[in-house]
Formats: C-alpha cells, sequence, structure tokens
C-alpha cells in the first residue's frame, strides 16, 4: 500500500503539466536569488568602506527584486498546479469508486469516501508543489555551506556539524509526523462514516428517542482522534523547538569563528557580514519543518486515496447482445454473503422471453439480490448469468445499460435536471425535451392508449412510435410512471433542476420507474412501487404489462397480488429456489401461501394487475421450445 500511495504521489507530480514546471523554474531562480544575496550585500558593505566597486548595492537591490517576482510567480503556479491536480486525482477518484463491484465499495463508509474525495484528494493535489518547495528549501543550507567553504572551509566545518545535528531531528520528525498523520486521517474517515449513517437514518432515529446514544456511537472515537491530532502537534512543537534552539547557537559559532577569521586577516569585513547572513539564511530550517509538514500530510492523503485506487474495478467486456427476446437464464448462480454463508446457493432459473416474473420468498431468502444478480449490479461468486446466450459479464458497459432497466425502492437520480435523471445523465436534443414539454400535460396522461401521442400501446414503452423518430420519448416514459403530470405543474418542466424541485419519496420512485422504462430486454422492479397509492400502481402496472414486444420483466415482490398477476414465480427459501411456476400451482402449498401472510388476501386466481401482454396466462406453462441443461461455458477470455 505504501508503495502505491508513492506511485501516486509520482503521478501527481506529472498532473500540474506545465505550472509546475514554471514552479520548479521560479523556485530554483529564486533560491539562486537567496544564496546570491548575502554575498552581494557583502560586496556592497565593502563598496561602502572603499574595498569593492560601487555598482554592488545596486546589484543586491536587482537580487532583492528578483526574489519578490519569483515569489510572486511561486505563488501563483503552485496555486494553479495544486488546483489542476486536485481536480485530476478527484475525477479519478470518483470514476474508481463509481467503476468498483458493490461489495468492495461497501468496505468503505460513504462519509470515509467523501473524505477521501474533498479531503485527501486535496492533500495529494499539493504533490506537484511540495516536492518543488521541498526540493528548494534544501537549497539554502546546501548552497550556504559551498558559500562559507568559498570563504573559510572553518566557517563551513562549523555550519556543517550543526546541520548534521538539525538534520538528525529532522529525520525523526518526518517519522513521528507521518504516523501520527495517518492515523488522524483513519478515525476522522471513521468518525464521517458514522456520521453519514446517522444522517441517513435520522427519522429513524428521532422517532426511536435514541439521538443521544447514537450521538455517542459518532463521537465514540474522538478520543483516540485526539491522541493521534496531540501527538501530530507535539512532534512538530519538538522538531520545531530544536530548531529554535540549535540555529542561534548555530549563529553564534559562525560569528565567533568569522571574527577569528576577520582578526587574523582572513577575511575582509563585508565578507563576515555575508558569512553571518548565510549562516541566517541555512541555520533557518523552520520553513523545511513546514515543508516536511506538508509533506507529511501530502504522502497521508494520497497513501489514503490509493488505497481505494487499489481496488480492482469491475471487468466488463466489448461485446454486445446478439438478436434476441430477452431470455434470462441463471446458470448455477451462488452469492456469498460478508460472512461467507450463501446469499444465494446454486441458483438455476430460466425465464421465458417477454414474461413476467415475480421473485417472492421471505425476508432474507435473496430475493434483491437475485434481481441484482440478474442485470449485474452484482457479479455471481460462481456461476454465470446469461442474457439471450451472452454471458453479461461479456457486455459492454453501454450495451448492458441499454439492455437492462432497475427500478428500486428508493432510487438515486442522477444529472441536472428531471430529463437527465430520466435518461441516465444523458441530456436529450432540446426539440425532445420540448415536445416532452409540450406533451406531459394532464389529459394526455393515459396510459395504454393506442393513439400515436402516448406511444404506449402501439410501440411500446421506450420505443419509438412511427415516424416519431424519438421526439417526446421523455413525456411517453413519464406518462408510463405515472410522473408526468407532476412534471406538467413544474415551471420549467423537464428542463427543472432536480436540487430545486421538492418531490415525495412517491415522486422520486416514479421517476426512477421512468429511468428503468429506457430498458429494452429486461426490466427489473425492486419493490419499487412501495411508496404508491394503490390507483397509481395499477396504472402503473398497466403500462409495464402494455409493451408488447420482447422485454422481460422481473418484479421482486411482497405482494400476493402482484404474484398472481405475474406469468410465473420464482419462489426463494434460504437463498434455494423452492419452486418455479404459475401462481396458482404454487399456491397450493401452504409453505407458499405463509410467504404473504399479512399480505392483502387474494385466491389463486385473483389478480390486480392487467393481463400478461404477450400470449399465455397465469398459468403459463414451461417454454415449449427445449431450455439446455445448462449454458455452454464462454471462453476464459471473458
Amino acid at each position: 500500500m505504501t508503495a502505491d500511495g508513492d506511485r501516486l504521489l509520482r503521478q501527481a507530480i506529472t498532473y500540474g503539466g506545465g505550472w509546475t514546471v514554471a514552479l520548479g523554474a521560479a523556485a530554483l531562480l529564486g533560491a539562486a536569488a537567496e544564496l546570491l544575496l548575502p554575498a552581494a550585500l557583502g560586496l556592497a558593505v565593502d563598496a561602502a568602506l572603499g574595498e569593492a566597486d560601487r555598482r554592488w548595492p545596486l546589484a543586491a537591490c536587482g537580487l532583492v527584486v528578483l526574489i519578490v517576482a519569483t515569489d510572486t510567480v511561486s505563488n501563483l503556479a503552485s496555486g494553479a498546479g495544486t488546483a489542476r491536480t486536485t481536480a485530476r486525482i478527484r475525477h479519478r477518484l470518483l470514476r474508481h469508486v463509481l467503476a468498483l463491484d458493490p461489495r468492495r465499495a461497501a468496505h468503505y463508509p460513504v462519509g470515509d469516501l467523501v473524505g477521501r474525495l474533498a479531503g485527501q484528494a486535496a492533500d495529494s493535489g499539493q504533490a506537484g508543489s511540495t516536492a518543488v518547495i521541498g526540493l528548494t528549501a534544501a537549497l539554502p543550507p546546501l548552497g550556504s555551506v559551498v558559500a562559507l567553504l568559498l570563504l573559510d572551509w572553518r566557517l563551513a566545518v562549523t555550519f556543517g556539524a550543526g546541520l548534521l545535528l538539525l538534520a538528525a531531528g529532522l529525520r525523526a520528525f518526518l517519522t513521528d509526523a507521518s504516523a501520527a498523520a495517518a492515523g488522524y486521517l483513519g478515525v476522522q474517515g471513521r468518525i464521517a462514516g458514522r456520521l453519514a449513517e446517522a444522517l441517513h437514518g435520522a427519522r429513524t432515529i428521532a422517532a426511536a428517542g435514541t439521538a443521544h446514544a447514537e450521538i455517542g456511537r459518532v463521537l465514540a472515537p474522538l478520543p483516540l482522534l485526539r491522541t493521534h491530532g496531540t501527538r501530530t502537534w507535539t512532534t512538530l512543537a519538538s522538531a520545531s523547538g530544536r530548531t529554535a534552539a540549535i540555529a542561534p547557537l548555530l549563529q553564534l559559532a559562525v560569528v565567533a569563528v568569522g571574527g577569528w577569521s576577520v582578526a587574523e586577516g582572513r577575511l575582509t569585513p563585508g565578507q563576515l557580514f555575508a558569512a553571518v547572513q548565510y549562516a541566517a539564511l541555512g541555520a533557518g530550517l523552520g520553513s523545511i519543518v513546514a515543508t516536511l509538514n506538508r509533506l507529511v500530510r501530502t504522502r497521508a492523503g494520497a497513501h489514503r486515496v490509493a488505497s481505494v485506487l487499489a481496488e480492482p474495478p469491475r471487468s466488463y467486456g466489448t461485446a454486445t447482445l446478439p438478436a434476441g427476446t430477452g431470455r434470462l437464464v441463471l446458470a448455477g448462480v451462488t452469492v456469498h454473503g460478508a460472512d461467507g454463508r450463501p446469499v444465494l446457493d446454486r441458483i438455476d432459473l430460466r425465464v421465458p422471453p417477454g414474461a413476467t416474473v415475480a421473485v417472492v420468498g421471505p425476508s432474507g431468502s435473496g430475493k434483491s439480490t437475485l434481481a441484482a444478480v440478474a442485470g449485474r449490479l452484482r457479479d455471481p461468486d460462481a456461476g454465470d448469468v446469461f442474457m439471450d446466450g451472452m454471458a453479461l459479464r461479456r457486455l459492454s458497459p453501454t450495451a448492458l445499460r441499454h439492455a437492462v432497466g432497475y427500478g428500486f425502492e428508493r432510487p438515486v437520480l442522477v444529472g441536472e435536471t428531471i430529463a437527465e435523471a430520466i435518461t441516465l445523465g444523458s441530456a436529450e436534443e432540446d426539440g425532445d425535451i420540448d415536445t416532452a414539454d409540450e406533451r406531459s400535460g394532464a389529459g394526455q396522461s393515459g396510459v395504454g392508449q393506442s393513439d400515436e401521442r402516448s406511444g404506449v400501446g402501439q410501440s411500446g414503452v421506450g420505443q419509438s412510435p412511427s415516424g416519431r423518430s424519438g421526439a417526446g420519448r421523455l413525456a411517453r416514459l413519464a406518462r408510463a410512471a405515472a410522473i408526468d403530470e407532476f412534471v406538467a405543474r413544474l415551471p420549467d418542466g423537464y428542463r427543472s433542476r432536480l436540487d430545486e424541485t421538492p418531490m415525495s419519496g412517491g415522486e422520486a420512485q416514479r421517476l426512477g420507474l421512468a429511468r428503468a422504462l429506457r430498458a429494452h430486454r429486461l426490466l427489473i422492479l425492486d419493490d419499487a412501487t412501495s411508496s404508491l397509492d394503490t390507483a397509481t400502481e395499477h396504472r402503473i402496472a398497466e403500462a409495464v404489462a402494455a409493451h408488447p414486444d420482447s422485454r422481460t420483466r422481473l418484479v421482486v415482490t411482497h405482494r400476493v397480488h402482484t404474484a398472481a398477476g405475474a406469468d410465473l414465480v420464482a419462489w426463494l427459501e434460504a437463498g434455494r429456489l423452492r419452486g418455479f411456476g404459475p401462481h396458482r400451482e404454487l399456491w397450493r402449498d401452504p409453505d407458499y401461501r405463509a410467504v404473504f401472510a399479512g399480505s392483502a388476501p387474494s385466491h389463486p386466481g385473483s389478480t390486480d394487475l392487467p393481463a400478461p401482454s404477450h400470449p399465455g396466462s397465469t398459468d403459463l406453462p414451461a417454454p415449449s421450445h427445449p431450455e439446455p441443461a445448462a449454458p455452454h461455458p464462454e471462453p476464459a477470455a471473458r
């Protein structure tokens, strides 16, 4: 992990581009000017005594102007380079986090990831300026030794001995400060993670009256945070104290040796003045301590960012789906939980194309995990998932996104506007959004109409009706998800900003459904209508069932009427597939009926959902075409 962090630091230095180069040039030029200034001042003193050229005072003034100019350029280049590097690291980290397998991402609490993205990425972004400033900060002490050696070797020996003492102290500071900084950032991330969890469950905490206990849980690591913080400041104070004690003594020693050399005639008064200035310049290691402290924090931040970047991202293939009708096959699928126990255990499931399959089972039976595996939100630990004969892991991200749509109980909406939330962040053309705005008013919100305006009943949700070339697609998706009337009431319609649009849980859920309905092959609804009233749920069910093409539907539910309205039911129990068939047949088993205990009463044949859109009924038999016992294994290259 240390190697990963150091590698990221080296990469971050290059991210600054031309700004880092400009900073290096300005810093080197400024350091050279600082080293020349004592000699120029010494010659200026000798010039005042009539022992040197009268132009040396002007040269000293020119060096002062150069130091000021290079310092200004250094500050500008440092700020711009740091901003550029920080932005690049943040983009890289965010892209990587979003590309991780959910199980790997779950190792890092949300608050901790936010801390790494906001705080530690900014620390890492200072790598270029810290490296340049660190290198140039070492030039004054080394240059002072060389200058004193040129003046009198006795001065160089005296000054060099003092520098060795200071360097030993700085090495100890670097080791202790690194450990303290890493510990501090780690505990800080732990607190941030607990805080994010508490904020997510704020309503539950308030209802339970456990706010005081939750505050104690979130702040429990504070004593450890204080320990690391105290260690950091103690280490810094100790290093500064040693520098403050040794530096004046070192300067006095140089003055004493220099005075002796003047008395012996080895130095002029101006050279003695220059020697004293070099001693002050080289012994002023306070800037080096500050630079080392900055380096410690930068390195600690880079290591925390690198630890996330070291997690392998989910791999994708490059394939596209072959022509097909949405046949879904789960072959020997096994998924283990964090404790190693199977959440899904050797699931073999063949879903006929275009069928609606309800996934039922008691809590903890693996319903949501099966839904996640079916659309590759999660990869199985064993077995594979195929769609129309193609393993999902071989598909490109674009092919997978177009093929599969998810509707969740609590969807996370992405994008700037309502339109982008429905189109997964890809804004439609302005003309399409305008058309959608025009068609989203009340009076055109019927679902299942066969006219050209609704697009449902002729071409299906998410399909362009003849002659329309996709115009008004947003309106059709919104009508199908029963969110069109809500959008019509917004002043800016589909261009309304998400962060400025107040909405209920049901409205957010319907926006998520509209997004899911874009799927071409497989629509997965994981309790996606739980926040809706009965009338709205029925309206959406009509839209989903009215899709007459090949799209397959997988519906995770605990409602008996939803299971009764499906073509087939996958009954899970303890991670195993207990049964798979029509609801009417499964209803004969008392254990199956017990799954719906407490649900609305329903006799086996009843349903509140519309009849399936494809040929067949709720007692649809297994597909007539032969299914393979198991799909042929794909090449290892997948």
